[in-house]
C-alpha cells in the first residue's frame, strides 16, 4: 500500500506544474456525472472509457497535431459535490503528458459519497465549470463537455446558470449515456437546455459499456473543430427539472 501511495504521489507531483500561457488552440474541460444513478461499476467504465479514448491513436494524434490543447477534468453530482481530477489545467504537448493525464483519471476513486445525497445538479456543474475556465490558459477556443445520464433534480437549472454568468465564447457539448430502456427524453433535455454555442453537439453512448466509443468520437470532433460560441438556444415553454 505504501509503495502504491508513493507511486501515486510521484505521479501527481509530476502533474503539478500549471499550464503556462502559450499559443493554445483549445481549452477542453470534461465533466463526469457521478450522481446516484451512476453505480461504482459504471463510474469505473466511465473513467476507463475516458482514459482509453484519450490514448487511442486517432485522439492522441489529434491532440498532438498543431498548437497544444489545455485539458482539465472534474466529476460532479449534487450541489455540494464537484471535484477536479487533475491538480490544474494540463497543456498537452507530448504523448507522455497525455498518458499521465489518463493514468490520473483512472486513479483511486474519491471516498464513497452517501448515495442518498448524490443528486443531479446540472446547473451547479455548469457554474463550477465556469469558475474552472477562469483559471484556464488563454486559448483560442473554450469547450465544456458534460457527460450525464439524467435530468437535473437539484439546485439551479442550466438555463438559470446560463442567465446568471457571462459565458462569452464557451461552447458546451454533451455526452448522454442511455440506459437499457433508451430514454430519448434525456437526449432532448440535454439538446434543449445544456448545449450551448455555435456548432454545439451531443453524442449518445449505449450504456456505460459504450462510453469509450462515444467519448472517442466526441473528442475527435471537439479537438478538430473548436468553434466560437453563440448564445444558448431559447428553451421557453418547456420543463427543465427532472
Amino acid at each position: 500500500m505504501l509503495v502504491r501511495s508513493a507511486g501515486w504521489l510521484a505521479m501527481w507531483l509530476g502533474l503539478a506544474t500549471p499550464a503556462l500561457a502559450e499559443n493554445c488552440r483549445l481549452a477542453l474541460l470534461l465533466a463526469l456525472d457521478v450522481s446516484a444513478s451512476v453505480s461504482p461499476a459504471d463510474d469505473l467504465l466511465q473513467r476507463q472509457g475516458l482514459a482509453r479514448a484519450l490514448l487511442s491513436p486517432a485522439v492522441s494524434d489529434a491532440f498532438l497535431a498543431g498548437d497544444p490543447v489545455a485539458l482539465q477534468v472534474f466529476e460532479w453530482a449534487g450541489v455540494s459535490y464537484q471535484r477536479a481530477l487533475l491538480p490544474g489545467w494540463r497543456m498537452i504537448r507530448t504523448e507522455d503528458e497525455l498518458e499521465r493525464v489518463a493514468e490520473a483519471i483512472e486513479g483511486p476513486l474519491a471516498p464513497t459519497l452517501d448515495r442518498s445525497r448524490r443528486r443531479t445538479a446540472v446547473g451547479e456543474a455548469l457554474a463550477f465549470a465556469h469558475g474552472t475556465f477562469d483559471q484556464s490558459p488563454d486559448c483560442r477556443a473554450r469547450t465544456l463537455d458534460v457527460s450525464g445520464d439524467g435530468r437535473s433534480n437539484e439546485g439551479p437549472t442550466a438555463s438559470e446558470t446560463y442567465a446568471r454568468l457571462p459565458w462569452g465564447s464557451i461552447t458546451v457539448n454533451a455526452l448522454v449515456i442511455q440506459g437499457p430502456t433508451r430514454e430519448w427524453g434525456i437526449s432532448r433535455y440535454f439538446e434543449r437546455f445544456v448545449l450551448r454555442g455555435r456548432g454545439a453537439f451531443l453524442v449518445e453512448a449505449d450504456g456505460y459499456e459504450d462510453y469509450r466509443r462515444a467519448m472517442e468520437a466526441k473528442l475527435l470532433r471537439e479537438i478538430d473543430e473548436p468553434l466560437a460560441s453563440r448564445p444558448a438556444t431559447d428553451s421557453s415553454g418547456s420543463s427543465e427539472r427532472g
